[in-house]
């Protein structure tokens, strides 16, 4: 008898895992931009305005260029505002608390009207080197911030500017996502970490090929996340990943992603392509 127990339950886990495993997506080709939008890094999806914001670096990324610019767009890809905020330099990731809109820029964090467009206020990071992703804990009024180049993570809370984790295994931090609680960090070695910011503890989640530049949470544990060379991958709740997408080969990149949880669309700037695509997430 004991023996049969141990044998269903195997059994059962064997058919769970194989269910688990089994759920995936597929990238379904919707809508491409035209080449207005000049080298863009960073898509965010606004869900209050229901529009799209792109971070186009327009230019190299680096401290001398300050005409970069902020996009706003309509869930159909067409350009409402092609500069909707103007004379950055070499904007990143964004998020959005409250009214307010907040991009990285080389060294510093601006943070944007969304009613206007107009800058309010910069918020500089003492040392920064390759300001890169933003995430926000919504819920605490947290902007969290990656340090490429130095390979950190700060904070930034009511205007103070704070070190919330730097050194070893941080290397090369691009991509950050903030759920349930816990600040997900796309590593420069490929590693998805997620960062318990309250006791500074670590764990890995997930490990892809290269360096992480955008994450998104899908629900149940599952996200996808990008490489900026082009690679897109899903990763199950189990850690496993699967690869979807790879356009390396045509040198099309697949930088910092947005995504619409409501209609399951996964928005991607190409980067030197000059285009944000759209996909379907079936």
């Amino acid at each position: 008898m004991a023996k049969l127990f141990l044998t269903l339950s195997i059994s059962l886990m064997a058919s769970i895992l194989s269910v688990s495993q089994a759920q995936t997506v597929d990238l379904k080709p919707v809508w491409e931009t035209d080449t207005t939008l000049r080298t863009p890094e960073s898509v965010l999806w606004d869900p209050g305005q229901k529009v799209l914001y792109v971070a186009c670096i327009n230019g190299s990324p680096n401290l001398e260029n300050k005409s970069s610019y902020i996009a706003k767009l309509g869930l159909d890809g067409k350009v409402i505002q092609l500069k909707f905020t103007d004379n950055l330099n070499s904007t990143k990731g964004m998020g959005i608390l409250g009214d307010k809109l907040y991009v990285t820029e080389m060294t510093q964090v601006a943070e944007i009207a969304l009613a206007t467009g107009k800058v309010l206020n910069r918020y500089p990071i003492e040392g920064a080197k390759f300001l890169n992703d933003i995430a926000i804990d919504t819920k605490k009024g947290v902007v969290y911030v990656t340090d490429s180049n130095d390979s950190k993570v700060w904070a930034i809370t009511k205007g103070k500017v704070s070190l919330v984790l730097a050194g070893d295994p941080l290397k090369g931090t691009n991509g950050l996502l903030v759920e349930n609680d816990q600040v997900l960090i796309g590593n420069g070695d490929g590693s998805l970490l997620s960062l318990n910011p309250a006791t500074k503890q670590l764990r890995t989640i997930a490990k892809v090929s290269g360096g992480i530049d955008g994450i998104v949470a899908l629900g149940n544990k599952t996200y996808m996340v990008t490489e900026w060379a082009g690679k897109i991958w899903y990763i199950h709740a189990d850690g496993t990943t699967e690869l979807k997408m790879d356009t390396s080969p045509q040198k099309l990149s697949s930088a910092d992603i947005g995504y619409n949880p409501a209609t399951r669309m996964l928005f991607v700037p190409t980067f030197y392509h000059n285009t944000v695509k759209a996909y379907s997430l079936n």
